[in-house]
């Protein structure tokens, strides 16, 4: 089947059967609109646009009706009838002039009479602003934003680069609304994720550590977070991009400094933990200080068995949800079922994720299996059902 150049892939289902106001107003940050419309596509959404007379003149409506394939509203003349519908609300870029004309109720144009109607049925809004650093230091402007937030307006504020407060990257911005949109609906959880590899210290300059790049973790991480529930991640050594919009991420990377923290997050109300990240089953039991001499022969380093997280949690997480992740090498597949099943009845663990390493890297293979504590199991194709069989089990 042949692709259309207005198509995109969808990466996600956060906004699936979702419809979302895009307001675009006369920042020139306008011209990134393409990219933000496409970016909500690629997550689900519908999308009707208004666009003031000012953001028009910025970038024209016709590629912002390519980008969309939705409604375009320029004017009062425009089909307002489909405002009706409208789940949320994101306006980027937001001027001070629009964020101003909001807060005092005026109604100059389709995409303040939109955003008041959103306003007195609820729905989440999201503004962007774009301005020049003065305009954006200036105490009238602080005003106008925590008014804003106030009356519940989430503002996103991007970094301050060459005189200016720019918007984030598109995904950045779209992964926020994302999280917005879903915030408040039910069965959202605290969630604690581990990812990545751990290292144990030789000396002062070498260490030894396991093999994980930290890409599930986040994987999982990000799509629980556009989801809506509320994302820890403890991460140790990762060599995956981090998702830049993360609330928190705690940077743990020896076995015992991951523990101490997680041990430390039970103290508060956490609702779901998901162990993704590559524990050292062994460790070094006397680093050396300094840096030991080069050139000196066979060098013998012993190594000890190490503290198992998951065992470790049991207690304290007994009455929240958990989730493991089991690699194993050279079994099969029934036996890694097995395995999977006896780690969940003696860490008391929800369900398993398990695989073997040379699967791992094979496209004919499943990315997994997910294994629960009736020893059920069922396959998980790829990354996104993995993400959506443990969203599941969350959300459940």
């Amino acid at each position: 089947m042949a692709v259309r150049d207005t198509d995109v892939n969808v990466q996600g289902s956060a906004l699936a059967g979702q419809h979302v106001l895009l307001g675009v107003t006369g920042g020139i940050a306008a011209v990134d609109t393409v990219r933000i419309a496409r970016e909500l596509r690629r997550q689900g959404a519908r999308i009707t646009v208004v666009m003031t007379h000012a953001a028009q003149r910025i970038i024209t409506p016709l590629a912002v009706r390519w980008a969309t394939q939705g409604e375009v509203i320029t004017d009062w003349d425009g089909d307002m009838q489909v405002l009706d519908g409208v789940d949320g609300v994101l306006v980027v870029p937001t001027t001070r002039d629009t964020l101003a004309s909001y807060l005092h109720g005026l109604q100059n144009g389709p995409l303040l009479m939109a955003l008041s109607v959103a306003r007195s049925r609820g729905n989440p809004i999201m503004m962007v602003p774009s301005m020049h650093i003065d305009l954006a230091n200036d105490p009238v402007t602080d005003e106008l934003v925590d008014r804003a937030r106030h009356q519940g307006i989430c503002i996103q504020w991007g970094n301050e680069e060459e005189g200016k407060r720019k918007t984030p990257a598109h995904e950045h911005t779209v992964a926020s609304f994302c999280h917005l949109m879903n915030t408040n609906q039910s069965n959202r959880k605290s969630v604690v994720i581990t990812l990545g590899a751990t290292q144990s210290a030789i000396d002062d300059v070498r260490y030894v550590q396991n093999y994980s790049s930290g890409a599930t973790g986040f994987s999982l991480a990000d799509d629980l977070y556009r989801h809506g529930h509320d994302v820890t991640c403890v991460a140790g050594v990762t060599t995956a991009d981090q998702p830049a919009w993360l609330p928190l991420v705690i940077r743990a990377p020896q076995p015992d400094q991951m523990l101490k923290e997680l041990l430390a997050l039970t103290n508060d109300d956490i609702d779901a933990w998901v162990h993704a990240a590559a524990v050292l089953d062994y460790v070094v039991e006397s680093p050396a200080e300094g840096k030991i001499a080069s050139q000196q022969g066979s060098l013998s380093v012993n190594l000890v068995e190490s503290q198992k997280h998951i065992m470790a949690l049991q207690d304290r997480c007994k009455d929240a949800i958990r989730i493991g992740f089991k690699l194993e090498s050279g079994i099969k597949q029934k036996d890694l079922i097995y395995r999977a099943t006896a780690q969940i009845e003696k860490a008391g663990m929800t369900a398993v994720v398990a695989n073997r390493l040379e699967d791992l890297h094979d496209d004919t293979k499943p990315r997994g299996y997910l294994v629960d504590a009736y020893g059920s199991h069922f396959v998980l194709e790829n990354e996104e059902k993995m993400c959506e069989a443990v969203r599941t089990f969350i959300e459940r």
